[in-house]
C-alpha cells in the first residue's frame, strides 16, 4: 500500500501586533461587560404637582397650603418665614401678609418652603410694579404696600369680581372725607375669624384693625388680593357712594346717602329674619359688609 505523505498543517500564529490588539479587544469587552451594570439607567424627571393658593386666603391658611402641598410637619413653612430672604417693603416689617400672590405654584420634592414663599412675594412685587397699578396708585396717592392693603379689603369685601370696583370707590370716597372705613372684614381679622355676623360689641374692641373706631387704612394687608383686586384699588368705579350692604347673594347694594343705605340694611334684616335662627340657615348666608350696619343697628 502506497501512503501518501501529507505535511502536518500549523495553527496561524498572531504577530506580536495582533496578540496586542486580540489582548485590548478582550479587556475592552470584558471592561464593558463589567461596566455597564455600574450605570444606573436615567430616571424620568419628577412631574411638579399643582398647589392653589386662592384670592382672599390670610397668611395663616398659605402657610398651612404649603406644608400640607410638600408634606410638611403643621407650622414648617411659617417657622421659614424668618430666614426666607422676602423682598418686602420696609412697611411690611417682616410679615409677609398681602404679599403671598395668589396663584397656581408647581411644586416638587425639592421645593422648600423658604423657596415657595420667595416666589409668592417677588410674583406679588411684579404684579405691583405693573404700569397700570404703580401708575394709579401714585395718582392716588399711595405706595405699592398701601395699595396691597386696599386690594386686600376689596379682595375681602366685595361678593363679587363686578362689586370691587364699587368697593374701592366706597373706600377712596371714605378716605377722602376723613371717615372712618368700617369694614367688618378689618374686624374679623382683628379676631382672626371669618363669621358673617359683627356685633356692636365688636366694632368697640381697642385694635390697630378695628376700622370703626380707627380712621385710614389698616397697619397691613388683611389677606392675598388677587390681581383684579389691585387693579380696582387704583382704578375704582365712578360714583358717590359711602356706603354699601350685600343684602344677599350677588346683591350687594350701594348707596351715597346714609338715609338711602338704612333702607338696604332694613331689607337686609327683612330677608335674615325670615332665614330664621342662626342654626336652620343655609350656609350661604346674606352677609353684612363693608360699612353695612350689623342687624341690630345702622352705620
Amino acid at each position: 500500500m502506497r501512503l501518501e505523505y501529507r505535511q502536518p498543517q500549523r495553527r496561524p500564529r498572531l504577530t506580536r501586533r495582533g496578540r496586542l490588539a486580540f489582548f485590548l479587544g478582550t479587556l475592552i469587552a470584558l471592561g464593558v461587560a463589567v461596566m455597564l451594570p455600574l450605570f444606573p439607567r436615567e430616571q424620568a424627571p419628577e412631574k411638579p404637582r399643582q398647589l392653589v393658593i386662592p384670592e382672599g386666603w390670610r397668611a395663616p391658611q398659605v402657610y398651612t397650603a404649603v406644608d400640607r402641598g410638600l408634606g410638611l410637619p403643621a407650622g414648617s413653612t411659617k417657622a421659614a418665614v424668618a430666614a426666607a430672604g422676602l423682598e418686602l417693603p420696609p412697611e411690611a416689617k417682616g410679615n409677609p401678609e398681602g404679599y403671598l400672590f395668589p396663584a397656581t405654584y408647581p411644586v416638587t420634592s425639592k421645593t422648600t418652603p423658604g423657596a415657595l414663599l420667595a416666589y409668592m412675594v417677588r410674583t406679588a412685587n411684579q404684579k405691583l410694579a405693573t404700569k397700570a397699578v404703580a401708575d394709579g396708585g401714585k395718582a392716588h396717592g399711595m405706595t405699592p404696600y398701601q395699595t396691597a392693603t386696599l386690594a386686600s379689603i376689596i379682595e375681602a369685601e366685595a361678593d363679587t369680581p363686578a362689586d370691587m370696583g364699587k368697593v374701592a370707590r366706597v373706600v377712596h370716597n371714605r378716605l377722602a372725607r376723613s371717615m372712618p372705613l368700617q369694614m367688618d372684614s378689618t374686624i374679623n381679622y382683628a379676631l382672626n375669624r371669618t363669621t358673617v355676623d359683627t356685633k356692636l360689641s365688636d366694632t368697640r374692641i381697642d385694635h390697630p384693625f378695628n376700622t370703626y373706631e380707627r380712621q385710614g387704612l389698616p397697619p397691613t394687608p388683611i389677606d392675598s388680593p388677587g390681581l383684579r383686586a389691585m387693579a380696582a384699588a387704583v382704578a375704582p368705579t365712578p360714583g358717590d357712594w359711602l356706603f354699601f350692604v350685600t343684602v344677599k347673594p350677588g346683591d350687594t347694594r350701594f348707596s351715597a346717602t346714609y338715609e338711602e343705605h338704612k333702607k338696604h340694611v332694613a331689607d337686609f334684616n327683612r330677608l335674615r329674619a325670615a332665614a330664621g335662627p342662626p342654626a336652620a340657615r343655609p350656609s350661604a348666608t346674606p352677609t353684612v359688609r363693608g360699612t353695612s350696619a350689623p342687624p341690630t343697628r345702622g352705620t
